[in-house]
C-alpha cells in the first residue's frame, strides 16, 4: 500500500506549481487506499469564454489524476460569479456577462470536460444555486470574514489603487464568494493556477471561519506556455492549439512545437506516468528513439483524447501525405481572413501575386494550387477551414479562414 501511495502523490504533485498542506492530501489518499472513502476536490471555472485550448486543460488533466486516486470532482461553474467578473489581473472593472451569456457558454464547457474527466466521478455544480439564496444578510455576514486592507493587499488591487483605476466594491465579492463556494461544498482540495492563490487561500481562511471541520489543501498549477514556447498559451495571441480543433490542425500545431517543449506538454498535458515518461525522455536521449516519434505519439494521443481513438493516427497519416510525400515545407507563413473571402483577394493579401488581374491569369494557367489540387475557379470564396495555398513550385501560404 505505501508503494500506491506514494506513486499517488508523486502523480498529483507532477508538473505542480506550489502545493499547500500536502500532509491532508497525504491523509486523504492513505484514507482511500484504506477505507474506499473518496474525498471531494474542487475547481471552479468562470465561463467567459466559449471553447478550451490546451492551456485550460492542464487544470483538467489533474483533476483527472486526483480521480484515479480517490477524488471525486466538483466541476463548479460559476455561472453567479461570472456576473461578477474575476478581477485577478486585470486593470480595470471587468464588464458584466448577460445570465443568458453565462449560460450558453457553461454549456460549452460542460460539452468539452468530459473528454477528460471521469463522469462517473465528477458532479457540475453551479454556484447560483446557493449564491442566489444566499441574501444580504448572508453577504454582510461574510464580507465581515476579511478586511479591506487585507483585500488591498491583493497585487491588482494594489496596483490600480496606487495608479487611481477605479475598483468596484463588487470585486471585493469575488475572492469571498469563491471562498464560500468551498464552505458550501465542504472541498477537501482545491485546484487552480498560480495567479488564483489569493482566492484558493480563501476557501480556506472561509472554511476555517465557518467552523465546517476542514481546512481545504491548495494545488496550483503553472501556466501553460504557447507554441511559441515563451508566452502564455492564449487565443488573442494566436499561440494555442483548441480542443475544437479539427484534428489535422491539432495534431500540426504539436508538431510544431520545439524538441524543449515537448517535454512540459508531456508532463502537463499526457495520461501518461511518470516512469513512462522518464522512460521515453531517455530513449529520445540515447538515440533508441527520435524525437519526431516522441512528438507524433504525443500528437496522437492529444487528438485520440478530443476526437476519438483512431484520429490521431489518421491525422499522422495526412499529415505524411500532404507535407513529406508532396515536399511542402511545414515552416510556411500563415494568414488569416473572415470566411467568404475571394481567392483571388486572399492571394494578394499574402504577397503571393501583385494584384487580382494576376492572381485570375495565374488560377487560369494552373498555376496555383489549394491542397495539392489545381485551383481553376478563379471566382473561388473560401469558406472556414485551412487550406494550404501553392503558386509555382516553391510559394507556400496557409491561409486560415474564419
Amino acid at each position: 500500500m505505501e508503494e500506491k501511495i506514494k506513486i499517488a502523490l508523486d502523480e498529483i504533485s507532477r508538473g505542480s506549481a506550489e502545493i499547500i498542506d500536502m500532509e491532508a492530501i497525504t491523509k486523504l489518499i492513505t484514507k482511500f487506499y484504506t477505507t474506499g472513502e473518496r474525498f471531494e476536490v474542487k475547481a471552479g471555472f468562470d465561463p467567459t469564454a466559449p471553447d478550451l485550448h490546451l492551456g485550460h486543460t492542464v487544470l483538467l488533466q489533474k483533476l483527472a489524476t486526483f480521480q484515479k486516486f480517490g477524488g471525486s470532482v466538483q466541476f463548479l461553474i460559476g455561472d453567479f460569479t461570472a456576473t461578477i467578473g474575476d478581477p485577478t489581473g486585470k486593470s480595470e472593472t471587468r464588464k458584466v456577462l448577460t445570465k443568458e451569456q453565462v449560460l450558453e457558454n457553461a454549456q460549452s464547457y460542460k460539452d468539452q470536460v468530459f473528454k477528460i474527466l471521469n463522469p462517473d466521478y465528477t458532479k457540475v455544480v453551479f454556484n447560483s444555486s446557493w449564491l442566489d439564496e444566499l441574501g444580504a444578510g448572508g453577504l454582510i455576514a461574510l464580507s465581515r470574514n476579511f478586511t479591506v486592507a487585507r483585500m488591498i493587499e491583493r497585487d491588482d488591487f494594489t496596483k490600480r489603487y496606487k495608479s487611481n483605476t477605479p475598483i468596484a466594491i463588487s470585486e471585493f465579492l469575488y475572492p469571498l464568494l469563491q471562498g464560500y463556494d468551498s464552505v458550501h461544498l465542504k472541498s477537501d482540495v482545491e485546484l487552480g493556477g498560480t495567479d488564483q492563490k489569493f482566492n484558493l487561500l480563501m476557501g480556506r481562511t472561509l472554511q476555517k471561519a465557518y467552523d465546517i471541520g476542514k481546512e481545504q489543501a491548495v494545488l496550483m498549477m503553472p501556466i501553460l506556455e504557447g507554441l511559441d514556447g515563451v508566452q502564455k498559451m492564449s487565443k488573442s495571441l494566436g499561440n494555442y492549439i483548441g480542443v475544437t480543433d479539427a484534428p489535422n490542425d491539432m495534431f500540426g500545431k504539436v508538431l510544431s512545437i520545439s524538441d524543449e517543449l515537448m517535454w512540459r506538454y508531456y508532463e502537463l498535458l499526457s495520461a501518461k506516468s511518470l516512469n513512462e515518461i522518464k522512460e521515453l525522455k531517455l530513449n529520445v536521449e540515447n538515440g533508441t528513439i527520435h524525437p519526431k516519434a516522441a512528438k507524433d505519439n504525443l500528437a496522437i494521443e492529444i487528438v485520440d483524447r478530443f476526437h476519438g481513438i483512431g484520429e490521431g493516427v489518421k491525422a499522422k497519416e495526412e499529415f505524411i501525405k500532404i507535407f513529406s510525400n508532396k515536399d511542402i515545407p511545414t515552416d510556411i507563413p500563415e494568414f488569416n481572413f473572415e470566411d467568404g473571402v475571394w481567392i483571388c483577394q486572399a492571394l494578394v493579401d499574402s504577397q503571393l501575386v501583385n494584384s487580382t488581374s494576376q492572381a485570375r491569369r495565374d488560377i487560369g494557367s494552373g498555376g496555383v494550387k489549394i491542397n495539392q489540387d489545381k485551383l481553376t475557379d478563379y471566382k473561388l470564396n473560401l469558406t472556414k477551414g485551412e487550406y494550404i495555398i501553392q503558386k509555382g513550385k516553391k510559394s507556400f501560404a496557409k491561409f486560415i479562414i474564419g
